[in-house]
């Protein structure tokens, strides 16, 4: 019967060069994921960061939500954005997608 299946023989194992063959793209890839997707996800998280410990009263900001007002008061945690006249709400300041340049809500 040994003329229907043929003998298996084992190869020699990898050597130093096979291992780092085999490791060398997964390395590589993992240096690809940091440089385009990690970094400048930490970049801009730094950014926004800065920009929302920068805030002060009077700033024109709008949130996620994409509501639009001028700062009014500025807490630890919270703020108070005036969105129309005799109308506040507390935003948290994490909430904060954009800092507008000073006049634009006056133009929407």
């Amino acid at each position: 019967m040994d003329f229907f299946i043929s003998n298996a023989y084992a190869q020699a194992g990898a050597g130093p060069a096979g291992a780092l063959t085999t490791i060398g793209p997964l390395i590589l890839m993992l240096v690809v994921f940091y440089f385009l997707l990690i970094r400048p996800q930490q970049k801009r998280m730094k950014e926004h960061t800065a920009m929302v410990q920068a805030l002060k009263k009077g700033d024109e900001i709008v949130t996620n939500g994409g509501l639009g007002g001028t700062v009014t008061k500025v807490g630890d945690a919270y703020m108070k954005v005036r969105v129309s006249d005799n109308v506040e709400v507390s935003v948290q300041k994490s909430a904060v997608a954009a800092l507008l340049p000073s006049g634009t809500l006056k133009d929407i």
